[in-house]
């Protein structure tokens, strides 16, 4: 049975930090809201349909998400977890869930352990945030998960070992010794861990397998295998030769997400002993960055549907989770949740893959 696991950001409310960084009242919507498209059939902005502008704080929005992700074959949501030397952000969201016990959904987490630094405008070296690495805060941290999240009864195991990503090992400094002081601390409280990470070469150009993981997710888009980016129009060239204008097509990268899922259908099938497998709705951050966005022109349900049907056929027969990015990325263009141009019809094909593939959940 191959069980889709949707990542989810967990973005989409207003927090104090936020305020003081991006401005009063902002969430992730703001961005997404800003976006406009950049050249001739552009798919910008990405607005919202079935469930609308909502807020992570209210228990509706949290309870219509899943009900909508459950409804559709979704077996769970890989939220991202933000942790910083026991600080956290984006939180409120994740801990109300465990609170209320609302809504009954599956559930794991992926740490995002990179810096926090104001990107989104092009400034990637003004830091907001800082990921400060030590052994005190490895036990701190794996305790805080044990008590707070693993012995939750939604929370996703695998052979009753609580599944926990790591988004970034290449930035802590020996994560090796990480994974095992993590499963030391763990074993003193009965637990015994299923520890894996984002395997994406453009993050992380190592691999990351013998080093204590017992497994890899594949991360989409891999950017490294993006195909080529597509020459500017004619005008354009011209413009830009001329001084006149500068085109859009010398300031980000655009490509096809046809192509890239050709690329894709080519790809040999990874050790599935070690690596779930990845898939991606689409992909345009251009709603955050206004110069150096990664745009897949092109994205629709259709592609993503042979996507869905190759792996299918690749893991038929076998246990296994497929990891959808994302959920509700909705400021960087890849989202399961229905927006106004293409209703539910990403969710559609994902449904059909659940029930002719998966059987449905």
């Amino acid at each position: 049975m191959i069980k889709p696991i949707a990542i989810h950001l967990p973005q989409f409310h207003p927090f104090a930090e936020n305020d003081e960084w991006w401005g009063k009242g902002f969430t992730e919507w703001t961005n997404v809201t800003k976006a406009k498209p950049q050249f001739e059939g552009h798919y910008q902005p990405h607005l919202p349909a079935d469930l609308g502008f909502y807020d992570l704080r209210l228990e509706e929005s949290r309870i219509a998400q899943a009900e909508l992700a459950k409804a559709y074959g979704i077996h769970g949501f890989c939220y991202y977890h933000y942790w910083f030397n026991g600080k956290r952000l984006l939180h409120r969201p994740l801990d109300d869930m465990l609170h209320t016990q609302t809504p009954d959904f599956p559930f794991m987490l992926c740490w995002a352990n990179e810096n926090w630094s104001r990107r989104w405008d092009g400034n990637e070296k003004d830091v907001l945030m800082h990921q400060n690495y030590s052994e005190q805060d490895d036990i701190e941290h794996i305790r805080f998960l044990i008590e707070h999240f693993f012995q939750d009864n939604r929370y996703i195991k695998v052979n009753d070992k609580p599944f926990l990503l790591i988004f970034r090992p290449n930035l802590i400094p020996s994560v090796e010794d990480t994974i095992a002081r993590w499963r030391t601390v763990a074993a003193e409280s009965g637990v015994e861990l299923y520890l894996g990470f984002i395997k994406s070469p453009f993050y992380d150009p190592e691999d990351f397998e013998n080093q204590g993981f017992d497994c890899g997710v594949q991360f989409h888009p891999d950017l490294y295998l993006a195909p080529t980016q597509e020459f500017p129009p004619l005008i354009d060239r011209i413009k830009h030769r001329l001084g006149i204008k500068d085109s859009v097509y010398y300031k980000n990268y655009i490509g096809s997400y046809k192509a890239y899922v050709d690329k894709q259908l080519t790809l040999p099938t990874p050790d599935k002993s070690t690596t779930y497998p990845g898939i991606t709705p689409g992909w345009d951050n251009s709603a955050r960055k206004r110069t150096g966005a990664i745009i897949f022109k092109d994205c629709n349900p259709d592609d993503y549907a042979r996507w869905l049907s190759d792996i299918a056929k690749r893991y038929k027969g076998d246990d296994t989770y497929l990891f959808i990015n994302a959920w509700n990325e909705w400021a960087e263009g890849n989202h399961l949740e229905p927006c106004q141009k293409w209703g539910r019809r990403f969710l559609e094909e994902t449904k059909k893959f659940v029930e002719q593939f998966g059987g449905l959940l």
